[in-house]
């Protein structure tokens, strides 16, 4: 009996631990990706989860470095999780996670952030100052 081979297949990605909500396109030159995202906002948060929702498509126009602009995705996307879970949001959890999201606006609205896009402070600003109205 010969002994059980190893086969490594290096001609597309390995995934090594759990994957969830993941788009990949190998070896092509046109890709279209589209993904929907189901979930059910928290009675009463609608308003917030639209306006978050607005901001993280309006994100990549901003002119953020990378980093500020995947700390300003990952604030965003926390108020969203926490206002989509099943059970009803903690009000201490939303405030938290909104109050993070504004912190990682806020060098943007202040003028911090070198390089930003043309309108991206006063963009900003309004984000910010809605985010406030509504928590």
């Amino acid at each position: 009996m010969s002994d059980p081979q190893n086969r490594h297949n290096h001609e597309g990605p390995v995934f090594n631990a759990a994957v969830s909500h993941a788009q990949f396109a190998w070896n092509n030159e046109n890709v279209t990706q589209n993904q929907q995202d189901n979930s059910t906002v928290a009675p009463g948060y609608e308003a917030l989860a639209a306006l978050v929702t607005d901001l993280l498509r309006q994100l990549p126009r901003a002119g953020l470095t990378d980093r500020d602009r995947e700390d300003t995705e990952a604030a965003a996307n926390e108020v969203l999780a926490t206002i989509t879970r099943p059970d009803d949001p903690e009000p201490g959890r939303v405030r938290r996670a909104v109050t993070a999201l504004k912190g990682a606006l806020a060098p943007v609205a202040t003028g911090v952030v070198a390089g930003t896009a043309v309108g991206a402070q006063e963009w900003a600003r309004a984000a910010i100052e809605g985010l406030t109205g509504l928590v």
